[in-house]
């Protein structure tokens, strides 16, 4: 998962998982590497779930925005190359077992997905992100995270907005209330099988 600081990747992983695995903060700037959390729906297949720095904000100025960036190329960097494992700062263990995770060399299917906050559409820093993320090899899908903060009416706007934006559909979700949890699980199932634009 890729996004602006503070757009609730960590809180978005917890309700995923129906627990709390992933450290959350009210403070930008709480990831700082790359964290892979194994989870299972039901009798369905184990995957990963990977939560990347977010950009936009960094605790420590210029230089932990500089690292961000070398933590998040690099990631990507290797999927592309099928190595997501080894010494570029990426966590090479399951953050809950400390086993060795796998990297797309053991058959793994990778797919990325860019979360924005559905109360700021359109912000450039996220079409920025978008355009990148669509020159890698991954196929992608955007997000909107933070919906129960919206009125019925801001819903619908921006909503709209976002899919005219990203020129795809985007669904909206909320960690909190858990809205829009099923639709999100149906397309991080199905993502990593579609074929990279």
């Amino acid at each position: 998962m890729v996004g602006r600081s503070n757009v609730g990747k960590s809180s978005l992983i917890n309700a995923l998982a129906r627990q709390k695995v992933a450290r959350t903060s009210a403070a930008p700037g709480k990831t700082r590497l790359a964290n892979f959390y194994r989870v299972q729906r039901g009798s369905g297949p184990t995957m990963y779930l990977v939560d990347l720095p977010g950009y936009g904000y960094a605790r420590g100025g210029d230089a932990s925005a500089a690292e961000f960036s070398r933590l998040t190329e690099a990631y990507f960097a290797r999927a592309k190359s099928g190595l997501v494992t080894g010494d570029s700062g990426l966590a090479a263990r399951d953050s809950e077992s400390g086993s060795r995770v796998p990297g797309p060399e053991s058959g793994i299917r990778i797919g990325v997905l860019l979360l924005v906050d559905s109360r700021h559409p359109g912000l450039q820093s996220d079409l920025d992100t978008w355009r990148w993320l669509q020159q890698q090899p991954s196929p992608c899908g955007v997000i909107g995270t933070k919906v129960d903060k919206l009125t019925r009416a801001e819903r619908a706007r921006h909503a709209r907005e976002l899919e005219s934006s990203f020129d795809v559909h985007v669904p909206l979700v909320s960690a909190d209330t858990g809205e829009g949890l099923e639709e999100l699980w149906k397309l991080i199932v199905t993502l990593p099988r579609q074929t990279a634009a």
